[in-house]
């Protein structure tokens, strides 16, 4: 689980290096995540998931681009009303880019905003159903919410569409186990 929140905060974070134009809509994804599916390794599904975070990342917009890449520096550093601030004004600005929707989803978890989080992942999948990075989010949040059963649903969905997502596996066996028990 602690592999699983390091590499959560990761790609939240540091994606903002590594400006490529694209968004949810980019021709390249369905075939990025078609090669994800059928990953030989983890380190081959690790590159192939650092490409889809940068296309995801870059709206293609540059005023939305430069909020993304100010609103992932005021999360590295831990400044979350200027990222909440940021995110609100991409959402309000672009409300048909799905990554402007996850990282306030991400600030709202942050600060302990369990529902509003929810509603802003939920809206990420509307966007984009591929989205692992949403649905472990939603995981996460469930989690908080002591909803196990669907944190479950939400991790096995993220391990569906990438199968070497960080820590999804051992989370999702505790998970299975702890449910499991609970129908005893």
């Amino acid at each position: 689980m602690k592999n699983f929140l390091t590499w959560l905060a990761t790609a939240a974070t540091l994606s903002f290096a590594l400006p490529v134009a694209g968004g949810q809509n980019d021709a390249r994804l369905p075939s990025l995540f078609d090669q994800l599916k059928s990953a030989p390794n983890e380190a081959a599904a690790d590159r192939i998931e650092q490409q889809i975070w940068r296309l995801w990342i870059a709206s293609g917009n540059e005023d939305i681009d430069r909020l993304m890449t100010v609103g992932l520096e005021a999360m590295a550093g831990q400044d979350i009303d200027l990222a909440l601030a940021v995110f609100d004004e991409m959402v309000k600005r672009a409300p048909g880019f799905a990554e402007a929707w996850n990282k306030r989803a991400t600030v709202h978890y942050m600060l302990g905003n369990m529902e509003r989080s929810v509603a802003d992942i939920e809206k990420t999948l509307e966007l984009e159903p591929r989205h692992f990075g949403a649905l472990s989010g939603l995981g996460m949040v469930c989690l908080a919410l002591g909803r196990d059963a669907a944190a479950l649903e939400a991790f096995e969905a993220a391990l569906d569409i990438h199968p070497y997502l960080p820590g999804a596996d051992s989370t999702i066996r505790e998970l299975r186990d702890k449910v499991r028990g609970k129908g005893i």
